[in-house]
């Protein structure tokens, strides 16, 4: 069979290949929302996706428009595959390209929420979100580096997240201690 005479041969060679290589960079953003649609919490890992800050409000106020009345866990919005759940007042969203693994994105989402959980202590809302944004920031990082799902076991993260939240208070007061008697 020659590539003309076979329709998936054809459309293979026709397609932009470089759009379907397999990357280890399946997360484009993360963002939590409240019940408004207001952002708590955002990092994007494609500079070119949504440049400016008004770009990526926009995109926000889109994805939260679609989704924050639907019972669904994914939407496809501007090219986009969306996973997200709601908890109370917030909800998130794990968002990548349209060729990406939804249930790669739905670990990425469901080890980011399980997380959270355990470090707010099942008190998922708003408010305790709020008190505990460096934990957040945390867990982010330690689920996503630069784009890259690094780990899907809220455990792991747990008790990562755990370690470095207890060794920061430590670390300040000997460094404080190093200053005051003079010593670096």
């Amino acid at each position: 069979m020659t590539a003309q005479s076979c329709p998936r041969q054809h459309c293979a060679t026709t397609m932009d290949s470089a759009a379907l290589e397999p990357s280890l960079y399946t997360v484009k953003a993360v963002f939590i929302l409240d019940n408004d649609g207001n952002r708590l919490l955002s990092k994007y890992y494609d500079p070119e996706l949504y440049p400016s800050m008004k770009e990526q409000k926009n995109f926000e106020k889109n994805v939260f428009n679609k989704t924050h009345k639907a019972d669904h866990e994914i939407a496809f919005l501007e090219g986009m595959t969306i996973v997200y759940k709601s908890s109370i007042d917030l909800f998130f969203y794990v968002v990548g390209s349209a060729q990406e693994n939804e249930l790669m994105l739905m670990a990425v989402l469901n080890c980011l929420f399980e997380s959270l959980s355990q470090m707010l202590r099942k008190n998922v809302e708003k408010r305790t979100l709020l008190d505990n944004m460096d934990g957040v920031f945390l867990v982010v990082d330690e689920i996503i580096d630069g784009g890259q799902m690094t780990t899907h076991y809220q455990n792991r993260v747990w008790h990562s997240t755990s370690l470095k939240n207890w060794l920061a208070p430590l670390m300040c007061y000997s460094q404080q201690r190093s200053r005051s008697s003079g010593q670096f």
